[in-house]
Order: structure tokens, then C-alpha cells, then sequence
């Protein structure tokens, strides 16, 4: 049972790849529930992010970055960010600060347009532009569409992340809580624990290697006595020489993956883990739309 005057709801965070959402959503949530890197398409998954408060409790909805398709996997995931504007109460279209508003962010644009909801226009990466070069980008983004609301948010910075929250929360309804307390997103942990994997293989990884890489949780069992939880996860790429710089010489670059993964994974299950990654090769995955949703990217499995 909520108090009178409970607001909650959904609301969207779509934009061009690279607009900062994801990480928008982390400083939101205040912990780490979407993984970030500066490469294109890192989200592949509409991850639902939830922030509970005694007044009011917004589902922030990430979903993959707009762009121009070019195989199966990128199709799935403009689906997906496209979906998510059709039923939620609140769309945000997030625009990069500093990068000027373009063809690709008009696109996205006449899509928020046509929500049948409020919407607000969100610049991000504040901290990299000044004053002047931002009132600039608020003009030319605010003439893209009808927008109920304009906030300039640093997610880095932690500026203005508040106001992002007030501004979508003003605009929910009254109702009930949808999420228990507590529950930072509502992700599968499978989920979870193959992108922070699949963060770390972008990270390190360069050229087609980031693209290509699909990766699935083959195996998730917890030993209570050790207090241990073992994950074999196997990563796909779509050709033998994306396995072999993958591997690495004498497995280096695999072994520095599942390193730097760990720490995220055991913070996320506090529990110690052991890690066994393997690689295999699956051609041209990223062009079967199937393979694809099993994989379960864009609207997913």
C-alpha cells in the first residue's frame, strides 16, 4: 500500500550512441547497473534501472544507442530503444553537449516527437563545453521537437543529477510501487554477469573485435561452504583471428579480461568467484537476426 500522492512510473533515455545514458542511469541509481565504454553499441540489452524513494519510485528504461543498421544485431537493437518509447509515461532524449546536433539526433528526435507521452530534453556531458557552445546546443536540440522540459546534467561531475530525477518525477502519475525497495534493476543476473564481462572485453579490445563479440553465461553454481561462486562464460566472435587476439599470446589478454571482471562480478554477488572464460567462433552471428535474440540483445530472448 503507497501514501496518497505516490508518484511512479517509466520513464525512456534514448539518444544517439555514446550520449551518456548509460552512465546518466548509473549516477541515477548510485551504483553500477549498465556497463560504459566509448565504443558504439556497447548497450545491447533495454535494461530497466530503479530508483526508490519515499515519494515516488521512476523506472529509468537504457536502451541501445540509434543508428544506422547495418547487420541484424543493429536492426534488433534500434527495435528495442524504439519499443521503449511506447509505453512509457515520461521520454527523455539525451543529446551530447559536445558534439553538435545532427541528422542522426533529428531522427531520434521526430521519434520522441511522436511519443504519446511527456517528454524532456536532456544535454549531458555539461562539463565538456562552455556556457556559450551549451546555450548553442540548447537552441539547435530544442528545435528538434515539442519537449515539456530541458535539463543540462555532468553525470561524471554528479551536476544536476537531481534535477534529471525532479524533472521526470513531476511528470509521473500517481501509483503504486512496482519494484520492491532495494532493487536496483530488474536485469536477470545472467544478464548482469555477461555484460560486465563482455565491458571489460571492450575495454581492452579494438578495431572489429568489440562488435563482433557475443557472450553467453554457460554455467552459474554458488559453493556455500567456500563462500565461492564459479561462472564459465563463453565469449563469441565471428572469425579465427578475432579468437586468437582475443585469447591473446599464452592466453594473456583472456586472463586480463576475466581479471578485470571479477572485481564488478564479486561486488554485484559478494561473493568471491572463479571465472573460466573461453572463446569460440560463430560466423557472422551479428547478421542472423536469430542468433541474435538468442543471444538475447536487443528485445532479446
Amino acid at each position: 500500500m503507497t501514501d496518497p500522492g505516490f508518484r511512479s512510473g517509466f520513464a525512456a533515455f534514448v539518444g544517439r550512441p555514446n550520449a551518456g545514458k548509460s552512465t546518466l542511469v548509473n549516477a541515477i541509481v548510485g551504483q553500477k547497473v549498465a556497463i560504459v565504454s566509448d565504443k558504439p553499441q556497447t548497450t545491447r540489452h533495454r535494461l530497466r534501472a530503479i530508483l526508490d524513494r519515499p515519494e515516488a519510485q521512476v523506472v529509468f528504461v537504457d536502451t541501445p544507442g540509434l543508428h544506422k543498421p547495418e547487420d541484424a544485431l543493429g536492426e534488433e537493437l534500434n527495435n528495442s530503444a524504439l519499443m521503449a518509447l511506447r509505453d512509457v509515461d515520461v521520454a527523455c532524449l539525451l543529446i551530447d553537449a559536445n558534439k553538435l546536433v545532427g541528422t542522426g539526433d533529428a531522427w531520434v528526435a521526430k521519434h520522441v516527437g511522436e511519443a504519446k507521452c511527456a517528454r524532456i530534453l536532456i544535454l549531458t556531458k555539461a562539463d565538456l563545453v562552455s556556457e556559450q557552445h551549451l546555450a548553442a546546443q540548447m537552441r539547435a536540440a530544442g528545435a528538434l521537437a515539442k519537449f515539456d522540459d530541458v535539463v543540462v546534467v555532468s553525470a561524471l561531475e554528479g551536476f544536476n543529477v537531481e534535477g534529471v530525477v525532479a524533472a521526470v518525477t513531476q511528470m509521473l502519475p500517481e501509483g503504486p510501487r512496482y519494484f520492491p525497495p532495494g532493487m536496483p534493476t530488474d536485469q536477470p543476473m545472467e544478464v548482469m554477469l555477461a555484460e560486465f564481462i563482455r565491458e571489460k572485453v571492450l575495454l581492452k579490445t579494438f578495431d572489429e573485435i568489440p562488435h563482433a563479440v557475443g557472450l553467453a553465461i554457460d554455467e552459474l553454481r554458488y559453493d556455500k561452504r567456500r563462500d565461492m561462486t564459479t561462472i564459465s562464460a563463453t565469449i563469441y566472435v565471428e572469425r579465427e583471428s578475432q579468437k586468437g587476439m582475443l585469447i591473446g599470446k599464452g592466453g594473456e589478454m583472456i586472463r586480463a579480461i576475466g581479471t578485470d571482471a571479477r572485481p564488478d562480478i564479486e561486488r554485484l554477488l559478494g561473493t568471491k568467484v572463479f571465472l573460466d572464460l573461453r572463446v569460440k567462433v560463430r560466423n557472422k552471428w551479428r547478421k542472423d537476426a536469430e542468433q541474435v535474440r538468442r543471444f538475447g540483445y536487443g528485445q532479446g530472448l
